[in-house]
């Protein structure tokens, strides 16, 4: 369902459109966003997302929800509800653990994910990260950032290999391990893009265990290991300065010191890797 109404309250919202559902969990849990509550009306639940300036705007709400909408539901919840500011969607029962899952289990899953239809729009990341420098304290532009930033821009995006849906936050937390097998959780990043960039996105306690995940990756997608090692290499600066651009806009936002100490690695990881 969709509705054009705006600036609902979460009172209003569950009267006017949930009105036999209850409030079962009213504060975030883990592997749900921050402001996420679950509502039930009998056996079925519901995970209500009321959308904020991290999640961007009311236009990319609707894409999140189109995407759910249109992904099998071994993949990820089933949308069910979207207006400007709220978004509910399936409830899913399980466990989300600290780790990734192992590399072969992993690459499965994106694998999966990768031979869906299209969502219908691209992921293009380079005014992405121009918001994020324009949007961010300026106190905290430095002169690598900037440097960063024109030499990406003098680049250019790498030419796709394979063109597939993506998720493009995957990490532990957005993990879910269902009764019917581990799905991915907070789609709104989603949309088409490189599976290279996926794979580069994702977040990976060290490089060893990266490099395990696109061995797994290559073989499923009958893709040679190198030529994925070497697309994957060409999208690792582009991703560190979204994790850069993105911990100093949530600074901005909220600040809270936890941004600017993971910022502030992610710029040490550039510096070393330029």
């Amino acid at each position: 369902m969709q509705f054009s109404n705006s600036n609902l309250t979460r009172d209003a919202l569950l009267s006017r459109y949930f009105p036999h559902y209850r409030l079962l969990a009213p504060q975030a849990q883990p592997g749900l966003s921050g402001a996420s509550c679950i509502i039930e009306q009998g056996d079925r639940r519901l995970v209500l997302r009321q959308r904020h300036d991290a999640l961007g705007t009311p236009a990319d709400f609707r894409r999140q929800y189109h995407a759910l909408r249109h992904l099998p539901a071994a993949v990820a919840p089933r949308a069910h509800f979207v207006s400007p500011d709220w978004l509910a969607i399936e409830y899913l029962p399980g466990e989300v653990k600290s780790t990734l899952p192992v590399s072969p289990v992993l690459a499965a899953m994106l694998y999966h994910l990768h031979r869906q239809a299209p969502f219908g729009w691209r992921i293009t990341l380079l005014p992405l990260l121009e918001r994020y420098w324009l949007q961010a304290s300026p106190a905290r532009r430095s002169p690598l950032w900037l440097k960063q930033l024109k030499r990406l821009c003098r680049q250019g995006e790498p030419a796709p290999l394979r063109l597939a849906p993506l998720h493009m936050d995957v990490h532990a937390g957005n993990i879910v391990y269902a009764p019917g097998g581990p799905r991915l959780l907070d789609w709104e990043y989603a949309g088409d893009g490189d599976i290279a960039m996926e794979l580069a996105s994702v977040w990976t306690d060290n490089e060893t265990q990266r490099q395990q995940l696109l061995e797994a990756y290559a073989l499923l997608a009958h893709i040679p290991l190198a030529q994925l090692q070497r697309q994957v290499a060409r999208w690792r600066p582009w991703m560190l300065m979204l994790m850069a651009g993105w911990y100093e806009l949530r600074w901005q936002q909220s600040h809270e010191r936890q941004f600017i100490t993971l910022a502030d690695d992610v710029w040490r990881q550039i510096q070393t890797k330029g």
